[in-house]
């Protein structure tokens, strides 16, 4: 069994925002794979499907991005899944727009998503897919930012960097994270 977690927060007027594009992944590769995503009692809309021979379960938050970890927290607890087979799939201001980079372990970095997925999963390390949003310009303040949508120039460029996602978690099914981020880091 595998999970992915992407992080956003709920509701239309986030849709499209650069906080939403751990949904944004989710909502691709489930396209892709035939899965449809279904209300639950775990706090979040869970997909459930099977990609490449393995059960696949795809979960989007509905805690909003700061209380991202009690979803995932529940998700755990329900299913007595593995922390070693969850992938976390958020938005990160570090990582220049169009890139993905692929971590283990590490800081919050100032992600209130990320900081409830380490306070409540118990430590910083799991498996994580960061998507590439770049800083704002100086003076623009980060909150408004990340919940303000992409540029149309960027909107262009998005279905390939969700296509890039989707394949490393497609990936991630049939290799270790490591080779995983070998080849997606590259």
């Amino acid at each position: 069994m595998k999970w992915f977690i992407g992080l956003g927060n709920p509701g239309t007027e986030y849709e499209a925002t650069r906080h939403n594009v751990g949904f944004m992944a989710l909502d691709l590769f489930a396209k892709q794979h035939g899965i449809t995503f279904k209300p639950s009692k775990l706090k979040a809309w869970v997909g459930e499907g099977n990609v490449r021979g393995t059960k696949v379960y795809l979960i989007k938050p509905v805690t909003y991005m700061n209380l991202s970890g009690e979803a995932a927290r529940a998700f755990m607890d329900f299913y007595k899944a593995d922390k070693g087979d969850m992938m976390v799939i958020y938005d990160d201001l570090d990582t220049e727009f169009g890139k993905i980079r692929l971590r283990y372990q590490g800081s919050a970095g100032g992600h209130n998503g990320i900081k409830s997925m380490i306070q409540h999963m118990g430590g910083q390390q799991f498996d994580r897919i960061r998507i590439g949003i770049s800083r704002p310009a100086p003076g623009y303040g980060i909150a408004d930012y990340v919940l303000s949508n992409f540029t149309k120039a960027e909107f262009k460029e998005l279905p390939k960097v969700l296509e890039a996602t989707c394949e490393a978690m497609e990936y991630s099914l049939e290799h270790t994270f490591e080779q995983t981020m070998a080849k997606f880091n590259a």
